[in-house]
């Protein structure tokens, strides 16, 4: 087995430590956690950090018109296309320091690595942060890699709102981080890399050091509205149409469905309902609508179809029996994708040389590289994270499993992008 490049580079897991606990200070939370959604005054605080170590290490900073953020290092052949390292910022209203960020600051910290050795690589080297990969404040999640790969139209992610009314592209403007560049020309990538946590406890009860992701669940998410009759919280119980009676049963059928969607394999699918609003929201008012959201996953494309499906019906029945409106609308689908094989085998190569016990396996969860894989060459570095707690300010790694992501995603990039030895 050759020893990867990145072997006798000065990779840093203390530097990546102090790194990541620096950047969980700006939004830092009273229970340690982080919140920088995207386009708030505390997102362009993180970025202009990130900027200020990106620059330090000698690299080029590009913004495009949806505020990713791209730093360059260049290559010895321009003429090769760039292998890109990236993740994201952005958090959860209540989210941990690790989701996202670890994948930023440990492409930082080998860019790191390379300007201190004074390396150089045959290809170009991207470092690029995401815009609202997270989808807390604006949804869909993941509209960075999105519009840049061509699934969304930058016009229709501009124009996003959030709940409380913001726009997408007035707050991209607000904060200054609205570039000039065209977010397509990331399509032209040579390969993309990602190291994220896990969000599950596989890795840590099986007492592996990293996941080596060979491709995302398929996802499909819906937008569910219920619609009955107001009725005063004294009235008689016979003959109302309370829409919030109705949707708690379909509520419940969430769970059910997924649970009795097998694949071949009889691996049952997931069912997340996130979203609950209720109207007029009065401690004495039967509501007369309720509004949810609904997220199905599954490994099997067709059991997934086969969840929306049986959605639809059970929505159906409720509706009918309890003389209340029910309607289903897809608001969002993920396509089952695998990741590139050449990709996915380089990374395992590069944990077994480092004497790391690794897995191959699935990501459940979307991720810019979901996206980016529809496009590019692309491969996903999973790190433990314990009890598999995410999106929540608790969240943890150790240092250890840091690190040894780091060097598995450093050997990988470096194999791909070509360390010129001396």
């Amino acid at each position: 087995m050759t020893i990867p490049a990145a072997h006798n580079l000065p990779l840093s897991g203390e530097r990546l430590w102090s790194s990541l606990m620096e950047m969980a200070r700006i939004g830092g939370t009273p229970k340690g956690g982080s919140n920088r959604q995207t386009l708030t005054d505390a997102d362009a605080e993180g970025r202009a950090l990130l900027r200020r170590w990106g620059e330090a290490c000698g690299l080029t900073l590009t913004v495009d018109r949806l505020g990713n953020m791209i730093f360059r290092r260049e290559g010895r052949d321009p003429a090769r296309a760039p292998v890109a390292i990236g993740s994201h910022l952005d958090t959860q209203p209540t989210g941990g320091k690790f989701d996202g960020v670890l994948g930023v600051l440990a492409g930082l910290e080998l860019m790191r690595a390379l300007h201190e050795a004074g390396a150089e690589t045959e290809a170009p080297l991207l470092l690029v942060n995401w815009t609202n990969e997270e989808g807390a404040r604006f949804s869909p999640p993941m509209m960075g890699s999105g519009a840049a790969m061509g699934i969304f139209t930058e016009a229709e992610v501009l124009a996003k709102r959030s709940q409380d009314g913001a726009v997408f592209g007035e707050e991209l403007r607000r904060i200054g981080w609205q570039g000039s560049a065209d977010p397509a020309a990331l399509q032209q990538l040579g390969a993309y890399l990602e190291l994220h946590i896990e969000q599950g406890k596989l890795l840590e009860e099986a007492r592996r050091d990293v996941g080596i992701v060979t491709h995302a669940l398929a996802q499909h998410w819906f937008e569910v509205v219920v619609e009955g009759e107001d009725a005063h919280g004294g009235s008689p119980m016979a003959g109302r149409r309370d829409a919030m009676m109705a949707a708690a049963p379909l509520i419940a059928a969430v769970e059910a469905i997924a649970l009795g969607t097998l694949s071949p394999t009889g691996e049952p699918g997931r069912g997340t309902v996130g979203v609950v609003e209720v109207h007029p929201s009065s401690r004495n008012v039967a509501p007369g609508r309720v509004f949810f959201s609904v997220d199905f996953r599954h490994s099997d494309p067709a059991a997934l179809a086969r969840m929306g499906e049986a959605l639809a019906a059970r929505a159906a029945e409720i509706a009918l029996a309890r003389k209340v409106t029910a309607t289903v609308t897809p608001f969002w689908y993920s396509p089952h994708t695998p990741f590139d094989p050449a990709l996915v085998a380089r990374a395992r190569e590069a944990a077994i040389a480092r004497g790391l016990a690794w897995q191959e396996m699935p990501t459940a969860i979307g991720h810019d590289a979901v996206y980016m894989a529809r496009k590019v060459p692309t491969v996903m570095v999973f790190c433990p994270c314990h009890g598999g707690l995410s999106h929540n300010e608790a969240e943890s790694i150790t240092p250890d499993w840091a690190t040894a992501g780091l060097q598995v995603l450093a050997d990988a990039a470096l194999a791909t992008a070509g360390l010129v030895r001396r």
